[in-house]
């Protein structure tokens, strides 16, 4: 049997390799940040949500963007019929996002956007709002907030890229040197383990393919010249935080040892924080269930309540009803009381690691760590991220999880109670399901269609020659980015003047 790691080899929390947690006190410091990730229809819907959950007690934004959004399509676009802000807020412009964040201080609040390919455009969007509201140029370095900016993990998991994944990578790397110079304390990126696990991969995959695409972002971000003590702090990570309550527990614990030994042993860092993992969980939105909803309250409250005992740094909790539609005013309610029921009455923030000692979880910390490691080394056999990638490796092992995973619930190996197991001929709960204004999406085409008509056309056309001018080039895309949103070039319009200079990534087969 493989022996356990030693006091020594663990550590004491806050000190290397932070397998205890990043910070001596942990929660008895200071508590997670309370996300509740929102989005929907038009801009003004969503802002009036996040209004809502402000006054609730959440004390930080998480955006959801629609598809169109995310592929970089302006609402009007053919191939966003049906699309507009069915999943998220359609955003194609700066006024949009002005909409979005109105009354909503930005130099107070912490936001977080999922967004990838069109990352850089969105982070423009949201500089040029926090100027509007009055954060002149020198005080931008206030501004707090993560951006998602994970472009390799949409390659082997969710498929919202739009260009290839090596000009894809100089987006990202541009987006580091910018945020390193004028936003020191914004998150450059939040790579993703969640939509791994989400696709079907195991707690170990999950773990080694996120810290495979972690590696690829360093290697780009040193090869651009950026230091990596420097831009190494403002890295940051997003787990899911699935049903296996120990594992889970324990995946937490062997990812923070080993991202701070790749840090300090292959890349040399030596400042603390950039040996630190710090990340966001989300609970796991693939386990929730049609059947018997109410269920998905217990699940997610023993979700969350691993990623904390794992000592994250941010979570959000989805809603009972996510199997079904987005979720109402009331199901997101239920979802943040979860949190604040965990923060204030479970008692379990008062111990700085309560799990530390457990034979059973330092076990499974061991195992997830050599199981990652042993990915890992296959990658870079293989040639690397990218490498791995455009083969299709990292695609066909996460496939052939979710497929074996499937088995087990279809065969009733693995028990989903309401499902496979306990299952009644009628849903229960409450019977509201949270649908979206059909009108919205007629409206937000007119919106983008009167902005067009109303903005400068030479201000516009030459900031769009600008942004073509970059990307070809070795300019940094940010700058000309930012002038084209504020001479209202539209989202789909900035992403076309890149796909000119870049392509489009067509997907690599696997099966």
């Amino acid at each position: 049997m493989p022996r356990i790691a030693s006091a020594s080899e663990i550590g004491f929390p806050g000190e290397f390799p932070f397998t205890r947690g990043i910070q001596p006190t942990m929660y008895r410091g200071r508590l997670w940040t309370m996300r509740q990730y929102a989005g929907f229809g038009t801009a003004a819907e969503s802002n009036a949500r996040y209004r809502y959950l402000l006054a609730q007690g959440v004390s930080g934004l998480s955006v959801a963007f629609d598809l169109p959004t995310q592929m970089g399509y302006d609402s009007d676009h053919p191939l966003a019929a049906g699309e507009v802000g069915k999943v998220g807020v359609a955003i194609d412009s700066i006024e949009d996002m002005a909409a979005l964040f109105d009354k909503i201080p930005l130099d107070r609040v912490s936001t977080s956007m999922t967004i990838n390919s069109t990352a850089i455009i969105l982070l423009a969007l949201y500089v040029s709002v926090a100027r509007r509201q009055g954060a002149v140029p020198a005080a931008l370095s206030g501004l707090a907030g993560t951006i998602q900016n994970d472009i390799l993990k949409e390659y082997v998991a969710r498929g919202t890229y739009i260009y290839p994944p090596r000009p894809s990578l100089r987006i990202v790397t541009d987006i580091f040197a910018y945020c390193e110079r004028e936003l020191p304390n914004w998150n450059t990126i939040s790579i993703s383990g969640y939509h791994i696990r989400e696709a079907g991969s195991t707690a170990v995959q999950e773990v080694a393919f996120t810290f495979a695409h972690a590696i690829a972002y360093v290697e780009a971000a040193i090869d651009a010249g950026l230091d990596v003590n420097t831009f190494g702090q403002r890295v940051s990570f997003f787990f899911n935080a699935h049903n296996d309550f120990l594992e889970e527990i324990a995946k937490f614990r062997a990812a923070r040892r080993l991202w701070a030994h790749i840090m300090r042993d292959r890349f040399h860092a030596t400042h603390p924080r950039a040996q630190q993992l710090r990340f966001h969980t989300q609970t796991a939105g693939s386990t929730l269930t049609a059947q018997q909803p109410d269920n998905n309250i217990v699940r997610v409250a023993l979700q969350a309540l691993a990623a904390v005992l794992g000592g994250t740094q941010s979570l959000h909790c989805n809603g009972r009803d996510e199997a079904l539609a987005l979720p109402t005013e009331e199901s997101a309610r239920i979802a943040l009381r979860t949190q604040q029921i965990i923060a204030s009455e479970s008692g379990v923030v008062n111990t700085v690691d309560p799990v530390a000692g457990s034979e059973a979880i330092e076990r499974l910390t061991d195992e997830i760590e050599r199981g990652a490691q042993a990915l890992l080394a296959r990658i870079d056999q293989a040639g690397g991220t990218l490498t791995a990638i455009e083969t299709g490796f990292i695609q066909r092992e996460i496939q052939e999880s979710a497929y074996r995973a499937q088995l087990a619930v279809d065969s009733g190996q693995v028990v989903v109670v309401g499902v496979n197991k306990f299952a009644e001929d009628a849903r229960n709960g409450s019977g509201v399901v949270f649908a979206t204004d059909p009108e919205g999406e007629r409206r937000q085409i007119a919106r983008v269609k009167a902005l067009r008509a109303s903005r400068d056309a030479g201000a516009w056309q030459t900031a769009l020659a600008a942004v073509t001018h970059a990307a070809a080039g070795a300019d940094n895309l940010v700058p000309p980015i930012i002038a084209a949103v504020e001479a209202k070039a539209t989202v789909g319009e900035i992403a076309d003047a890149m796909r000119a200079v870049f392509g489009e990534y067509k997907e690599t087969a696997t099966l």
